[in-house]
């Protein structure tokens, strides 16, 4: 079943048209990427799923049907604007935050135990949360997302302030919600996140969808004819079928020349007798692609 199906929906404030005709959905056991420049009407898509606003048009189907109260204590969110009790104990605001998703503190309270040691925050759990540093309140914010065990978790720019250890830890446990079988929505700036994380994703700009698929399908969209190599010997001066080559962080840039293929390159390279650890189509980075994609809508909009 579909944990989230988004169709053909609108939503405007005012003059302001929000969200333009969206259709998207959200499977289980996958992370999906939620992507868009500021003001591309994220928040907005997220509060229609969350039932905060509703759609003018469109139907929005949450894990098979209408959003209901034993529904939205299924889902885990953590907004990009924190909304944790500052004057509280953190353990008390915990155990509070979970109250409200229904557990009770006999169930919550062994939970929220072994939350607080993997985050390293056991042993502040009597401090008010305004004494935190804002790396430990992100990882408190993160614990009342997964504490009462949803299934669908709606995540809004997950990495803010976390070292890269903690980085590491929280991409670590949304893998492993992945694996059993929670729908994941993750809507981050941080690329390099999404192509490490995310099994599909969906670019929005203005509120309507421009990119929307795999990142395999989407980067082959915009991959070249151009290879990567790195090379184990040094490439040969002249490369038949090279117009130009260019160093990358110890690869090499090749730049066909119009007529030429890949593979006849790998042969020639192999022929001069070079030893090759790595050849491969050149595929732009998610970041270079979003770049170019909204400019390219932007363009449109003014234009």
């Amino acid at each position: 079943m579909t944990t989230v199906s988004v169709f053909n929906v609108v939503k405007r404030f005012g003059e302001t048209l929000a969200v333009d005709n969206l259709s998207f959905d959200v499977q289980p056991g996958e992370i999906f990427g939620l992507l868009g420049p500021n003001g591309a009407g994220k928040t907005t898509c997220i509060r229609m799923i969350l039932d905060i606003f509703t759609p003018d048009s469109g139907e929005i189907s949450m894990m098979g049907g209408r959003m209901s109260d034993e529904k939205k204590n299924r889902i885990g969110y953590l907004p990009e604007e924190r909304g944790l009790y500052q004057d509280i104990p953190l353990e008390r605001c915990l155990t509070f935050l979970a109250s409200l998703k229904g557990m009770p503190e006999k169930t919550s309270n062994p939970l929220l135990t072994q939350y607080l040691e993997r985050f390293d925050l056991h042993e502040v759990r009597d401090k008010k949360v305004k004494e935190l540093s804002k790396g430990m309140q992100q990882k408190a914010q993160l614990i009342s997302t997964l504490v009462h065990d949803p299934d669908l978790i709606i995540i809004d720019e997950p990495f803010t302030s976390l070292d890269p250890v903690n980085t590491a830890m929280v991409k670590e446990i949304l893998e492993q919600k992945r694996e059993e079988g929670k729908a994941i929505i993750m809507s981050t700036h941080q690329m390099n996140q999404v192509e490490e994380l995310c099994d599909r994703i969906l670019l929005i700009d203005h509120g309507h969808r421009v990119l929307y698929g795999t990142l395999r399908e989407i980067q082959s969209k915009f991959a070249s004819r151009d290879i990567l190599v790195t090379p184990l010997t040094p490439l040969p001066k002249v490369i038949e079928g090279v117009s130009s080559v260019r160093e990358l962080n110890g690869r090499h840039y090749l730049t066909l020349e119009e007529h030429a293929e890949p593979n006849q390159v790998l042969k020639y390279l192999i022929n001069q007798g070079t030893e090759i650890a790595a050849f491969e189509i050149a595929v732009p980075p998610l970041n270079e692609i979003f770049i170019q994609v909204v400019r390219k809508q932007s363009r449109g909009q003014h234009g």
